[in-house]
């Protein structure tokens, strides 16, 4: 049996479009409007979350015969909490400005709903390579959708990406130009309408998602 062989590759590339965590399973929306104001933060988020669900679920798989049933959801918490704390101090020690952006976001991570639900529905079933593959495609497809959504309202809400300037600023109104920076990009209900836009492009191009859901 290889390391990626169908079963394995369906685990690892699955989530990033046909089974997307976020687009799909409507799971880890709250990020997607918190974040992604700014491309920096989101992309940190978005690495931070895969490593978390990732580590998570090899953690849990490893010890998925030796936790009783009834406290398996307190053993969860305090494994998802352990790799957040760790992954906090990693941020506040070489990624600090960034680390101030997210905020209490980072701690939030405990929270979201695609690492208890990868550790229930696979890691306690399934071996550590392939609850592995699971955390890091479920990672990455929660990934693409905080990318896509923090590069479109950084460039149209502040002109920027990574706050390195991208629409000249010849082209302002207030320059003599014919472009203004649109406000309602920066604010939280914009990457909600986002995200809409994303799943309605996603289902009109896989129309027999529509009819397994």
């Amino acid at each position: 049996m290889g390391l990626l062989n169908g079963k394995n590759k369906e685990t690892l590339w699955g989530p990033l479009s046909r089974n997307n965590p976020v687009i799909i399973q409507m799971l880890g929306i709250c990020s997607a409007l918190a974040v992604t104001a700014k491309l920096e933060p989101a992309i940190v988020m978005a690495v931070s979350v895969t490593a978390v669900v990732a580590f998570a679920n090899v953690i849990i798989s490893l010890l998925r015969h030796t936790i009783p049933n009834r406290i398996r959801i307190i053993v969860q918490l305090v494994v998802v909490a352990a790799l957040v704390t760790i992954v906090s101090e990693v941020l506040k020690a070489f990624a600090y400005d960034v680390s101030k952006l997210l905020s209490v976001y980072v701690g939030l991570i405990i929270t979201n709903c695609i690492l208890m639900g990868r550790l229930e529905a696979f890691a306690l079933g399934n071996r550590p390579w392939e609850s592995f593959l699971d955390g890091i495609g479920n990672g990455l497809g929660y990934g693409i959708i905080l990318v896509v959504i923090a590069f479109v309202r950084e460039l149209l809400g502040s002109g920027t990406l990574f706050d390195i300037r991208i629409i000249p600023d010849a082209w302002y109104i207030k320059n003599g130009g014919f472009y203004e920076n649109n406000g309602m990009m920066i604010m939280p209900p914009m990457a909600l309408i986002l995200v809409a836009v994303i799943i309605w492009i996603h289902r009109s191009r896989n129309r027999e998602l529509q009819e397994e859901n």
